[in-house]
């Protein structure tokens, strides 16, 4: 069985059990270089509750410098997983024994080398009304530029086995691309402090503290926005960014939109170039909202995720 390696503080004065993960996927590195910040902060060594912190989920996958280990399972896809199982499958085992203790919950992400993401903080349309309004106030408080709510029924996720704990959680996603940003890193950090401010781990936060957070407790970080999108859609498989716009062949992707650009319906997205430049397939957007997602890893296999809309559904803005 396996043991993730934890950063565990627990507090003098009686509060709640806050989780916070990085590393499910191997290749998302904002993620890993802020909790590890976090660890290092000693303001933290005087918080409520208990707190733990967990750098590197997916050790196997970080080793390989990819989003997967050898098994070649996606732990974002593989939980609860197995005690007895592949290597990923005991990693998303272990993961869910502790989400299953903690109180709250935050999992931490990037698009990894191949995918960029628009900085955004979501979370399930939690069928319970009292876990849904805490999963909202965790969101609005880590103070990312979207805020999206989605389709609670997906599978084989860290947020499906908080969903079936009754445990408030959110995730997070900043940039990838390959590299590791100064301001994702910023961001995440100040979230996070915000997110302990808001459910009670971190009731007195230290000038320092309060230095990255705004009076009402939001993060002051260039990455956070003062009104942000926010988005629910309730709609079967949202939220689902890798069964979007699927490369229509293998070959080299070359992209027509940026990230975070308002696009129309029939837009070029991009297109598909074999490696002669014989097969040359345009990519049309079907929707018509904002680049949430990009790939910006130009090689692709057929069906490889090239991009997310961003919908404002009629019934879904907040």
């Amino acid at each position: 069985m396996i043991q993730l390696q934890t950063h565990v503080i627990e507090g003098q004065q009686l509060g709640p059990h806050l989780l916070i993960t990085g590393g499910v996927h191997g290749d998302e590195w904002e993620p890993m270089v802020a909790i590890r910040r976090l660890m290092r902060l000693p303001e933290l060594a005087d918080i409520c509750g208990r707190l733990t912190l967990v750098p590197v989920v997916n050790e196997p996958a970080f080793v390989r410098g990819n989003r997967v280990a050898d098994d070649g399972l996606d732990l974002a896809r593989t939980c609860p997983g197995k005690p007895d199982g592949s290597i990923t499958e005991r990693t998303a085992y272990a993961l869910t024994q502790l989400i299953r203790l903690a109180d709250y919950y935050i999992d931490l992400h990037t698009g990894g080398t191949a995918l960029t993401v628009f900085p955004l903080v979501g979370y399930v349309l939690h069928p319970r009304a009292d876990v849904l309004e805490k999963q909202r106030q965790m969101a609005r408080a880590f103070g990312l530029n979207v805020i999206w709510g989605t389709d609670w029924r997906l599978e084989g996720r860290s947020l499906s086995v908080a969903r079936d704990a009754n445990v408030p959680a959110i995730y997070c996603e900043y940039l990838g691309g390959g590299g590791c940003s100064p301001a994702g890193v910023e961001a995440y950090v100040a979230g996070c402090l915000s997110v302990m401010k808001v459910v009670g781990t971190l009731r007195v936060p230290s000038p320092e503290v309060e230095s990255l957070l705004a009076n009402d407790g939001t993060p002051t970080s260039s990455a956070g926005a003062p009104v942000p999108t926010t988005v629910e859609d309730p709609r079967p498989g949202s939220g689902h960014m890798q069964r979007c716009y699927p490369a229509p062949l293998a070959g080299c992707f070359e992209t027509a939109v940026e990230l975070g650009q308002t696009v129309e319906v029939g837009q070029p997205l991009g297109w598909v170039v074999d490696p002669l430049g014989r097969d040359r397939r345009e990519v049309l957007s079907t929707q018509a909202g904002m680049v949430l997602v990009l790939r910006t890893f130009p090689s692709v296999k057929q069906g490889d995720s090239l991009a997310v809309i961003l919908e404002q559904p009629s019934d879904g803005k907040r």
